[in-house]
């Protein structure tokens, strides 16, 4: 019992920090989105892919987590984007706090797109609001079909699903309608957008969603 207790006290400072950051957002016009799932999925890929898409039409900066490296903000920096590296030293996931100090790096009024990469993880990162507009994970056909009925948490609070890797299909065994069925069973809101960042295939679409919403 105690240490549901604790727990408890640790997200309600987590949410009260998450509703502070909210309010900078709304404040400085700002659409921010929490990109999460377990590692190889292919997260720092796609940001890769939004950015070359949106292609200076939309002003895009970007706060990568990892529990170690800054090796992904190395390839995003790469793009002339305001990137900011948190290294959580063995943490497996983003907190608001974290979020909170990296935000005095960027310039939150010159920034349409905040895209938040959290660490590679299907668990912990579920129940940490960071202040986003929407929580969007990221799954590789690679990873099988089963993976929204093992990790329901994470599909029940996030908005949308990108299945990505598509273009691999052919040699993995994944069932992609059964992916998606399994997904949706979780959570019926649920967006979905199939693509895969070798090619391109579907990132158009992805892209267009997020210019709707920003």
């Amino acid at each position: 019992m105690e240490i549901i207790k604790i727990e408890r006290k640790v997200l309600a400072k987590n949410d009260a920090i998450a509703s502070e950051i909210r309010g900078k957002f709304e404040e400085s016009g700002v659409f921010a989105i929490n990109m999460v799932s377990s590692p190889g999925s292919g997260k720092t890929s796609l940001v890769e892919k939004v950015i070359e898409n949106f292609s200076g039409r939309v002003n895009i900066s970007v706060i990568e987590g990892d529990v170690q490296t800054d090796l992904d903000a190395q390839r995003v920096s790469a793009y002339n984007v305001p990137v900011v590296q948190i290294i959580t030293n063995g943490g497996c996931h983003l907190e608001a706090n974290l979020v909170n100090d990296s935000l005095k790096n960027l310039d939150l009024v010159q920034t349409d797109l905040l895209i938040i990469e959290n660490v590679g993880n299907l668990v912990c990162p579920a129940g940490y609001d960071l202040g986003e507009d929407m929580k969007v994970v990221v799954i590789s056909v690679t990873e099988g079909d089963d993976k929204p009925l093992k990790y329901p948490k994470m599909f029940i609070n996030s908005k949308v699903l990108v299945i990505n890797k598509i273009d691999l299909l052919p040699y993995v065994n994944c069932n992609i309608e059964q992916l998606k069925q399994n997904a949706l069973k979780i959570n019926p809101a649920l967006k979905v957008f199939e693509v895969s960042c070798t090619s391109g295939e579907g990132v158009g679409k992805f892209c267009d969603f997020l210019q709707s919403s920003i």
